[in-house]
C-alpha cells in the first residue's frame, strides 16, 4: 500500500554536468548545471540522480554540498560505494542527468554563531551550511587519519575555525569529535550545533550539546528509495511515538525528535 503523496517536487529536470572530479580514491565532486534547483536548494536539502542508460531502477540520493547562483549550478561530494555511485563517477563533462529536487527540509540558519559537526561524508551537506552562514560558523570535524580530511581546504575559506580530530592522532586532536566538543562548547558562545555523519556519532554529539542547553539539529541517512514519502523505506519512528519519514519530513530533525538526550 503506497501512502499519498502531499508534497510534490518542486523540480524534475535535466541537468548537464560540468565537471567530475576525483578528490581522493573513491570520493567524487560533481558540478551540474541545474538553475531551477540552484535557485530553490536550502542547506541540508537533497536531490535523487537519475543514473543514466536505464539499468538502475532506484535514482541515488545526494546532499546538496555547493550552489553556485551565478552559474546556476549545484555541486555533490559523493563516495562510490556500489555499481550506481560507480555509474555516476564515469559520467564526463557535457553530458546530461536527470536530478529530481530539492527535496526534504533543511537546517536552521537562525544562529548567530553555529558549530557545525561532522564525520566522514556528512561533512559534504554541512558545506552548503557553512557558505549560507557566511563566515560564522566554526566546523568540527573528525577522521581516522589526516588523508580523510582532505574537507579542511574545502571549508577553510566559508568558516572561522577548523578543528580536526583524528583516531592515530597524527593530525588535529587525537580522539573523536566527541572528545573535543565539550572544550568547544566551553570556549565559545555557540548558539546551535548542526551535525552530520554515522548515527552514533550524532547521537552522543547531541547529547552533549544537551548537557550544555545548546540546540542541536541532526541530519539523517536512510536508504531511500523514492525520495517523495510515497515508499515507506526511510520511515523512522520517534521519540513522541510517531513514525516519519526521513525523505519527507526529514533529513534534518532537532535531535530531540529522534534521540532521546536523557
Amino acid at each position: 500500500m503506497w501512502a499519498e503523496v502531499t508534497t510534490l517536487p518542486k523540480v524534475d529536470a535535466a541537468g548537464v554536468i560540468i565537471t567530475q572530479q576525483e578528490l581522493i580514491k573513491d570520493v567524487w565532486r560533481m558540478e551540474v548545471e541545474a538553475r531551477e534547483i540552484a535557485r530553490e536548494a536550502e542547506p541540508g536539502q537533497f536531490v535523487q540522480l537519475q543514473v543514466p542508460d536505464g539499468a538502475f531502477t532506484l535514482r541515488r540520493p545526494v546532499g546538496i554540498a555547493e550552489v553556485n547562483l551565478q552559474t546556476g549550478s549545484v555541486a555533490f561530494i559523493y563516495r562510490v560505494v556500489g555499481k550506481g555511485t560507480k555509474k555516476l563517477s564515469s559520467l564526463q563533462p557535457g553530458e546530461g542527468i536527470n536530478i529530481l529536487g530539492p527535496l526534504g527540509h533543511g537546517f536552521s540558519l537562525q544562529a548567530k554563531r553555529p558549530l557545525l559537526v561532522g564525520g566522514g561524508m556528512g561533512l559534504s551537506p554541512l558545506l552548503f551550511c557553512a557558505t549560507a552562514f557566511a563566515g560564522k560558523a566554526d566546523v568540527l570535524m573528525g577522521g581516522r587519519t589526516q588523508r580523510e580530511l582532505f574537507w579542511e581546504d574545502i571549508y577553510a575559506p566559508h568558516v572561522q575555525s577548523v578543528y580536526c580530530t583524528t583516531d592515530d592522532g597524527l593530525y588535529g586532536e587525537k580522539g573523536f569529535v566527541t572528545s573535543v566538543l565539550p572544550k568547544l562548547l566551553q570556549a565559545n558562545d555557540y548558539d546551535l550545533v548542526l551535525v552530520c555523519g554515522p548515527e552514533v556519532m550524532m547521537k552522543a554529539v547531541a547529547k552533549i550539546a544537551s548537557d550544555h542547553n545548546i540546540p542541536c539539529q541532526v541530519s539523517l541517512e536512510k536508504r531511500m528509495g523514492c525520495g517523495l514519502g510515497a515508499c515507506l523505506s526511510c520511515s523512522i519512528d520517534t521519540t513522541s511515538g510517531q513514525r516519519k519519514k526521513v525523505c519527507k519530513d526529514g533529513p534534518v530533525f532537532w535531535a530531540e525528535e529522534v534521540f532521546d538526550l536523557s
